[in-house]
């Protein structure tokens, strides 16, 4: 079943649980700030995203900022580093991450990531 990484407080969010309800797609809610992802987790997501932890991260948020983040290597190595501060830190996670029925996943943030949900 397709699962979404949700924040009710997101317009972003909410607007992909609209588009899944409007195409008929079941799927489950894992609201991630109150229920964090752990490293595994994030790590597993990453690969079907076929992106990085830098790739997901919101570098804008205070918290990244406290953290240096802006400055963290984005390296192989540095990923654990990375993996471990979204891991600690969920706020940072884009949102809303769809992972999909079949095995993939998109941050659906736009209307285009939102079609392939289709």
């Amino acid at each position: 079943m397709t699962e979404i990484w949700h924040n009710p407080r997101c317009s972003k969010s909410r607007n992909a649980t609209a588009h899944l309800d409007a195409a008929g797609v079941g799927y489950t809610v894992r609201r991630y700030l109150e229920d964090p992802p752990s490293a595994d987790e994030l790590r597993a997501v990453l690969d079907r995203l076929g992106a990085e932890p830098w790739d997901i991260t919101r570098t804008g948020e205070r918290i990244a900022q406290e953290l240096g983040m802006a400055d963290w290597g984005r390296t192989e190595a540095d990923r654990d580093r990375w993996v471990g501060a979204l891991a600690e830190h969920p706020q940072l996670i884009q949102r809303p991450i769809v992972l999909t029925a079949d095995g993939g996943a998109v941050v659906a943030r736009d209307e285009e990531s939102l079609r392939s949900l289709d």
